[in-house]
This record gives structure tokens, sequence and C-alpha cells, in this order.
């Protein structure tokens, strides 16, 4: 069985009779129809509709439990209580460190799936604590497969709307269970379709450069590198940019290195259309 531990992550307990109200008017997520043994996508994003915090919402015996990077793990608390007001919820970090991730045959009892790993074929497990012992590179290298990306890796907080991370399509925002911090915003660009920015998966014939290596066609800048590994990669970068150097025949780089760039094919996304033109520059 593939695992890997991921050291950095942490819980939030959020129990109390009010947890679901409490996190359903808040989150971006859809809890009420989060199953006990799923593990959803999820943020709190700031009024003007961008991520502030970003996490994986699951079930808990008591409540729900919100697991994030432990960079954000005490702000996040913090601004969860500032929310809370009079509410019945109780918030406090878990006790353990770290979250032990599975795929590829058996599931340890207790772990729960992860969603967004599902929607792309893949059965990958999430536990909290130690028991993993395999390779952190394995499993960024399945993230960049499945077209998941992780903030701080693939994008800045406070700078991605939740469309240009996916979570518009892997459950991670729901359209239907009415107002939660952001989501006026959020329910514009998905009925204009303005969202421009999304996951890309890159490829390339040689090792691509480090992470935060700018892409660009003819200089124009298209995004950045994010997770890489060997001759693949994350980029969130601006589509429109992508079709029109595609219908132009502009070839896309990684510094000087020619790529590909392709959506997720789980997202049912794709490139804007574009009308080719002779000879035409970016």
């Amino acid at each position: 069985m593939a695992s890997a531990f991921l050291p950095q992550q942490r819980q939030i307990e959020i129990t109390g009779k009010d947890a679901q109200e409490f996190l359903n008017n808040l989150i971006t997520t859809d809890v009420e129809t989060l199953q006990p043994d799923e593990v959803r996508a999820g943020a709190l994003l700031t009024p003007q509709g961008k991520i502030l915090f970003d996490f994986l919402v699951s079930r808990h015996e008591h409540g729900f439990v919100l697991e994030t990077d432990s960079s954000q793990l005490d702000a996040l608390v913090r601004r969860l209580t500032m929310y809370k007001l009079r509410a019945a919820v109780d918030i406090k970090s878990g006790a353990q460190e770290g979250i032990s991730v599975f795929w590829d045959n058996e599931t340890p009892a207790a772990a729960k799936l992860d969603s967004r790993f599902a929607k792309a074929g893949i059965q990958l497990y999430r536990l909290a604590g130690s028991s993993a012992t395999g390779s952190v590179d394995d499993y960024d290298d399945l993230r960049i497969t499945a077209g998941v990306v992780h903030s701080g890796l693939d994008y800045a907080l406070q700078d991605a709307f939740p469309h240009d991370v996916l979570m518009d399509v892997n459950d991670g925002v729901s359209f239907k269970k009415g107002c939660f911090v952001g989501q006026e915003v959020v329910s514009r660009m998905k009925h204009r379709g303005t969202a421009r920015r999304r996951v890309t998966i890159v490829a390339a014939d040689s090792t691509l450069p480090a992470s935060g290596t700018e892409l660009t066609a003819n200089g124009k800048p298209l995004g950045t590198l994010g997770t890489v590994c060997g001759n693949k990669a994350l980029a969130i970068v601006r589509i429109d940019r992508v079709a029109e150097a595609v219908a132009a025949n502009t070839p896309v780089l990684a510094a000087d290195i020619p790529v590909t760039l392709s959506l997720p094919q789980w997202s049912g996304l794709a490139f804007p259309a574009v009308e080719p033109t002779a000879g035409a520059e970016e």
C-alpha cells in the first residue's frame, strides 16, 4: 500500500449543537450533505470572494474536523472564534500532529476518502497521526496527476478565488446551500463564466525548473510553476492566454523549456475557443 506522512498538517475540532449550522453559514462547503466517511475541500473567504483560509472538512463523532496546514492553524482558530458570537460551538486544535494518507489497495480503519482525488478516479484516504511511512514526494506526484493543489506550494492565500483552484468543480463550493462569506462574488463568477485562472498540469520532455518559475508565451506571462516533480508540475494559469498561444502556435515556456498544459480531465473544463490567426503574435 502506498502512503505518505504529512507532518505539516493539523486538525481543528468544531463541536457543539450549533456546529453544523455555524459552519454551513460560514464556509464554502455544504456540510449538511457531507458523508461520514468523506473528506471534502473547503475554504473561508474574504468578503471579496478570495480564499482567506483553505482546509479539508469531515465529520467528527461530535461535530466536524477541519484539516489545514500548520501555518494557518492559529489564525484560522482565531477567525472562527471571531465568527462564533453566541453560537453553541466549541472550537479547539486537535491533539494529534500530522496526517497520514494512503492509496492503492487496502484502507486503514477509520480513514476517510478524500473526494478531491476520487474525482480523478484515485482512492486516497486520510487519517490523523503518523502511521504512514511513505514519501511526501510520492504524494506530491499523485497530486500533480490528479490536479490537486496545496496552498503555499501552488498558490498564495488571499490571492486566489475558489474557481482558480477548482473548488467550483470538486465540491469545495456549494452554489445551492445559500449564503456564506464571499458567496455573492463566487456565485457571480459561476453564472457569468468569468473565471480566467485555472489549475493546469504541466508536462515537459526534460526536468522542469524550480517552483515559482514563470510560464510565458512570446514573453507574455501565463502563470508560475507550483509543485514540481521531475518533468511534470502544477500551475495556475490564465487559460485565455494559453488558448491564444495555442491558436497562434506560440510555444509555452517554463524558463527556456517548452511545456504543454492540460486541464485535469475530471474537471470537465476546456480552454476557451480562440480563432487561429495566421502569423499572430501575443
